[in-house]
């Protein structure tokens, strides 16, 4: 959903760490560049859950001091790009189609450099 609705890379969605994830009073905002960004109600469900019960692929257990949002297989790493690929494309989600695809609603929305700063975009 990250990637569908941000328009973000696989590379930036797999070194999120729990402290870019931000919960306050009901909200749920994730900080992909400079600012929060507000997460849509269903979104923000599945964010709050994953912050509580994420876990690497080749651990039984995470420790609370690993910081991804997607841990890898050991905890000082994360889950890689090319995993988080495969899984995207057993689901039906082509990510470079797919990014660029949600690019274009939100250009069309704000202002180039107002979304290059939110979305951690570089022009």
């Amino acid at each position: 959903m990250l990637l569908i609705l941000y328009a973000q890379k696989i590379a930036n969605i797999s070194h999120l760490t729990v402290n870019d994830v931000h919960i306050n009073d009901g909200t749920v905002a994730i900080t992909f560049g400079t600012s929060p960004i507000v997460l849509p109600v269903p979104l923000a469900s599945l964010v709050r859950e994953l912050v509580v019960t994420r876990r690497g692929k080749a651990e039984i257990d995470t420790p609370d001091d690993v910081p991804w949002l997607f841990p890898g297989g050991r905890p000082e790493r994360p889950l890689g790009d090319d995993r988080i690929g495969q899984r995207l494309h057993k689901i039906g989600i082509r990510p470079r189609q797919d990014r660029s695809t949600a690019l274009f609603p939100l250009a069309a929305e704000l202002p180039a450099a107002i979304l290059a700063r939110m979305l951690g975009v570089h022009l």
